[in-house]
């Protein structure tokens, strides 16, 4: 019932942000069918990917030149490609663009890599850290000391995925109205840097300095920072505005004349130092029971097995449960044609048959496939 519903999406199994630009896409309501290689197994070992979702699983042997024609005929049926691989290795296998394109003239080819398909660094092996050390992000985040890895999002699921799915979703649109296909080419370098669009706007300003912890909203500022708590756990302060900055100082019983000009950076370490032995003075939940009900931009620093449970995440369904697994449900909402979970991953093989029939391929085709040891 998603937005997408109707339209037909070939994914390469890959790892990390090319799955999750197909859930993307699944949970949109797009039919996406996962080619995997047989024998095809998660390197991180999970028993629960729940980045493979709401789609189904084809496998085959794509080293086997009777694959490549099957393929092409299932392109044949579909609105987009994804894959997830170093460049040139679907050209390798016979797979890359010019026969894909030939195949399927209004077909979406969406690639997804840290460099870029083309570039001095395009060839060369590497990580979202990497990705996004390039990019001017990974230098702004962390303590003055030293910069933080800030996990993966920022280049591999923001960066990459988000931009790929969008990317994807634009190409599809246009050919809609062209009847042509392209290739995009989706980075995460390239999308890291792009995350970084308002902070090089700040930049060019005159409003951003390139030490670490000494801007407004990267930990310099001490009324927008986190701060621990008596139980050891911390509270998020973020109350920029002065109504909410005055609040927040009045229901933590702070009256130092220091804290009148919070942006006085002169002040900064003395406002530090207070905030922290006040906050420091409560338990989590104490001060929660205080600001519960305020605009005093003052929240909770929730662990993942708080989040789910947190009274605004439970009223939004923010998060679902599906087969025993806690999971984020689908975002964003549609008021006319909501996106839902489809299935959890089936196991390899188990969908081959109807797959095939449903795209277009017959029981003779299939035992021919079989036969060849194209698929499973």
């Amino acid at each position: 019932m998603g937005p997408l519903a109707g339209f037909r999406v070939i994914e390469f199994a890959g790892l990390g942000p090319a799955p999750f630009v197909a859930m993307l896409l699944a949970d949109m309501g797009a039919e996406v069918l996962r080619i995997e290689r047989i024998g095809f197994a998660d390197p991180m070992g999970q028993t629960h990917d729940v980045l493979n979702r709401g789609r189904k699983r084809l496998s085959v042997d794509l080293k086997n030149p009777a694959a490549v024609p099957a393929l092409l005929k299932l392109l044949k049926s579909a609105d987009a490609l994804l894959e997830g691989f170093r460049p040139g290795v679907m050209e390798r296998l016979g797979l890359g663009p010019e026969p894909c394109l030939a195949a399927n003239g209004k077909l979406v080819f969406g690639r997804m890599t840290g460099w870029g398909q083309f570039g001095p660094l395009a060839q060369r092996a590497g990580h979202d850290i990497n990705y996004v050390s390039l990019s001017g992000a990974l230098h702004a985040i962390g303590t003055a000391d030293q910069p933080v890895a800030p996990l993966n999002m920022v280049g591999d699921f923001g960066g990459g995925a988000m931009l790929l799915a969008f990317g994807m979703v634009c190409g599809m649109l246009e050919a809609s109205r062209s009847g042509k296909g392209q290739v995009v080419d989706a980075a995460m370098t390239d999308g890291a840097a792009l995350l970084m669009t308002m902070i090089y706007s700040f930049k060019a300003n005159g409003q951003w300095s390139d030490k670490r912890a000494d801007n407004l909203i990267d930990g310099g500022l001490p009324i927008y920072d986190c701060y621990p708590c008596a139980d050891g756990k911390w509270l998020a302060l973020g109350p920029l505005e002065p109504q909410f900055h005055r609040l927040m100082l009045d229901k933590m019983g702070i009256t130092d004349p220091e804290f009148a000009n919070p942006w006085d950076r002169d002040c900064w370490p003395a406002l530090r130092r207070r905030l922290s032995q006040v906050v420091l003075s409560k338990t989590r939940d104490a001060w929660m029971a205080i600001f519960a009900d305020l605009d005093a931009c003052v929240s909770p620093v929730l662990d993942m097995n708080e989040a789910p449970l947190h009274p605004h995440n439970q009223a939004r369904g923010t998060f679902v449960t599906v087969d025993g697994v806690v999971q984020p449900a689908p975002a964003p909402r549609f008021s006319r044609t909501p996106p839902e979970i489809g299935a959890p991953p089936a196991p390899p093989g188990r969908d081959d048959t109807g797959v095939l029939l449903s795209w277009g391929f017959t029981q003779t085709d299939i035992d021919l496939l079989r036969t060849q040891g194209a698929v499973q």
